[in-house]
């Protein structure tokens, strides 16, 4: 239906329709420009969460878990997911509010331009209407007065008693009077026939076509509207396969969750490569007591001793050491001071259990490994410019490039360097973790002992949030002095029908594998009975509680000497 033809005499309500047409529309994109500002504050929550979560220290720093993992994927996804809100948003702005907004202006200047041209029809219409109707009020007055005129001159003429002058006049009036009312009724004819068709006009030509204008503008604003509406939704439909796969990769991580691969590498994160300790030994501290002693006391002299002499030795009061019921069990109690000191970092790693600084040795080969091969392509590049200088000087030149050529050669030799030096450090402690597994005595006649450390593996403890160094101990045993004996020497010393007697005990700080003849291995936290003092040579002679005599390095050891025994001494 046409709005000209059947809203012919509606024109202020089509004005007023016509505004709120436009107000509805600006209302609508008001509606989008908060939904938009919802979807970038959303995103803008979602990427601060992510990167609240997500990790900040370095790759190799980060658990490898895939729990851990599988989250730092979750949280990647995520954030992909934020970035796939922000397309809407982004959509959304330039798509339905900002063509929103533009198209509104339109609309506005082509509705003031067709109400401006309605305006004027009817302004001029009017004009005519006012025109029409002067001519008419004119014609009306001469009319009257050219009555009045006629009913003079009828009056004057029928007065016998007037003269004849005055008749004239009179006649004269009425026919002045007549003629300017004919005038007056051809002019009210003429303005008449002229209002009636511009009113014909206005009411079939001018206001049909203005309204039929604004008919069609109100319509492509209908259809604008619907166009938006459609691109709303669009806006959300196109991310919704890449919000599908964020969604599907976070099923994936979900699944790719393994608590038994998460297991070993708990195992291999924290494994140290030490055997578990042994049983602690029984500390007899009856050994001195008097002979009236009950039958039933315990002594850890040999019997065959016990028999021969009858008697203990005279009675001494033990000290206090590390081998309290407290200390014992520092697996999972209440560590000794010693285990939780952080060893100060060594280059070697050193200070880090056998297995732990297998894998560290292993990263920092490969590290080095990857910087030699870049420097080696840096030199092998600089080596193709310098051919190609040389071929075309115009280019560039050679000499140029020497120095960086010598100081790239001069990095790859450090590096190589670096890299033999701690392969050999790693075939050390892969050597060592297999003697370990041996448990076996060894036919090698040489202590391996890395020189200038002060431990053989340094301690370690699982407590992480505590400060770890070792302990001040005199540098780590060497071979004795003037001791290579004979292979059956200590044998036949050990042999003797009169075991030395015990002069203290110990107690083992580190590990020691007892390679060489004539020393004693004995395990981390073992408690030995010493029988022979350090002489100055770095050796302590000790005794197991099996009977089993051997020499132990002095510095692996913590010694408590009976109060009783001569030149007592103890070493920490």
């Amino acid at each position: 239906m046409s709005w000209g033809t059947e809203l012919w005499d509606q024109f202020d309500n089509l004005d007023k329709h016509t505004q709120w047409g436009i107000d509805f529309l600006e209302r609508y994109a008001k509606f989008v420009k908060e939904r938009l500002e919802v979807e970038q504050n959303y995103a803008k929550q979602l990427r601060n969460l992510v990167k609240k979560y997500c990790p900040k220290r370095s790759k190799d720093d980060e658990p490898r878990f895939t729990s851990c993992l599988s989250f730092y994927s979750i949280l990647n996804e995520l954030n992909d997911y934020a970035g796939q809100r922000e397309l809407v948003a982004e959509e959304m702005a330039l798509k339905v509010y900002n063509e929103l907004m533009r198209y509104s202006q339109d609309l506005k200047a082509e509705r003031k331009h067709h109400l401006q041209e309605g305006r004027k029809a009817q302004q001029y219409l009017d004009q005519c209407w006012k025109q029409m109707d002067n001519s008419k009020k004119k014609f009306e007055r001469e009319c009257k007065e050219a009555e009045k005129s006629q009913l003079n001159y009828e009056r004057l003429d029928s007065d016998i008693n007037a003269t004849k002058s005055e008749v004239e006049k009179a006649k004269n009036q009425f026919y002045m009077r007549t003629h300017m009312a004919d005038e007056s009724k051809n002019e009210y004819a003429a303005q008449l026939q002229n209002f009636n068709g511009e009113q014909w006009k206005h009411f079939n030509n001018a206001i049909p076509h203005i309204f039929k204008n604004l008919q069609h503008m109100d319509e492509r604003r209908t259809v604008k509207l619907g166009e938006t509406y459609r691109s709303f939704a669009e806006a959300e439909r196109k991310v919704i396969p890449i919000i599908s796969k964020c969604l599907d990769g976070m099923v994936t991580a979900a699944k790719a969750v393994d608590e038994r691969k998460d297991s070993s590498l708990v195992v291999e994160s924290f494994k140290s490569g030490f055997e578990p300790p042994g049983d602690f030994p029984f500390e007899d501290f009856s050994q001195n007591l008097s002979g009236t002693g009950s039958d039933g006391t315990i002594s850890n002299t040999p019997k065959g001793e016990r028999e021969r002499d009858g008697v203990q030795g005279p009675r001494s009061e033990p000290k206090p050491t590390l081998g309290k019921a407290k200390n014992k069990l520092w697996l999972f109690g209440k560590k000794p001071k010693w285990s939780v000191k952080m060893a100060p970092s060594l280059e070697d790693f050193s200070h880090l259990p056998p297995e732990q600084r297998r894998k560290r040795l292993q990263q920092k080969i490969e590290e080095l490994s990857r910087e030699l091969q870049k420097q080696m392509d840096q030199r092998d590049a600089l080596n193709k410019m310098k051919d190609v200088y040389e071929k075309n000087p115009q280019m560039g030149d050679p000499t140029s490039l020497q120095p960086k050529i010598s100081e790239t050669i001069c990095n790859m030799e450090k590096l190589r360097s670096e890299i033999h030096k701690n392969e050999t450090w790693l075939a050390e402690v892969e050597g060592k973790q297999s003697s370990r597994g041996d448990r076996r005595p060894s036919t090698d006649n040489h202590q391996h002992t890395p020189q200038g450390r002060e431990s053989p593996e340094g301690s370690y403890t699982d407590d992480t949030s505590q400060e770890h160094h070792t302990p001040h101990r005199r540098p780590g045993p060497t071979q004795p002095a003037n001791r290579n004996p004979d292979p059956h020497e200590f044998d036949d010393e050990f042999d003797d029908d009169d075991p030395l007697p015990v002069i203290g005990h110990c107690k083992a700080l580190y590990y020691f594998d007892g390679k060489n003849e004539g020393t004693l291995m004995m395990a981390e936290d073992e408690v030995l009975y010493i029988i022979e003092e350090d002489k100055g040579d770095g050796w302590t002679r000790a005794r197991k509680q099996s009977g089993e005599e051997g020499y132990v390095p002095t510095s692996y050891v913590e010694i408590t000497m009976e109060k009783n025994s001569k030149g007592a001494v103890t070493y920490i």
